[in-house]
């Protein structure tokens, strides 16, 4: 997924930039669902260590250096613990994806706004370049030399 990419808008295609924002919009709806799942496994995961690190702990205290069983020296020894360090690095890493995820879907719905302006602004001729009045008696002119023109070449020719 390349956020930068596909937040970018077109000004001179707004027809088909709102042919692609429903699609784009499901595309990162649908990523950030998958990230959330995927947080919410690594939670799973997180709190499984945990308790496992915590029965380790409790069965066999002076393994993990504690002479004295006490909440805290438990909590501290799991907090250290390489498996719980593992499995919170990968949990906080999911974490941060699917913060990025939603962050992208709400710069979705702010191009989508954005394309809502621009439709606006185009309706407004904002776009539109300086219009400059038409001359038409020195168009007239110019026309009228051109036709001289030709008629005399054509006369020119048939003479010769």
């Amino acid at each position: 997924m390349n956020y930068n990419d596909d937040i970018q808008i077109d000004e001179t295609s707004l027809d088909v930039e709102w042919l692609l924002q429903p699609g784009l919009m499901m595309k990162y709806a649908r990523h950030a669902a998958q990230m959330e799942l995927e947080l919410d496994r690594l939670k799973e995961t997180l709190d499984v260590t945990k308790a496992e690190v915590d029965n380790a702990i409790r069965n066999d205290p002076e393994a993990f250096g504690i002479s004295r069983v006490t909440e805290a020296a438990i909590n501290g020894a799991i907090t250290l613990h390489s498996d719980y360090r593992e499995a919170s690095d990968k949990y906080l890493q999911a974490k941060f994806e699917f913060n990025m995820a939603k962050m992208a879907l709400r710069a979705f719905e702010q191009r989508k706004e954005a394309l809502e302006n621009l439709v606006k602004l185009n309706g407004q001729q904002y776009f539109a370049g300086p219009k400059v009045p038409r001359d038409l008696s020195w168009e007239m002119k110019e026309k009228q030399k051109m036709v001289d023109n030709r008629i005399a070449q054509r006369l020119t020719r048939k003479k010769v």
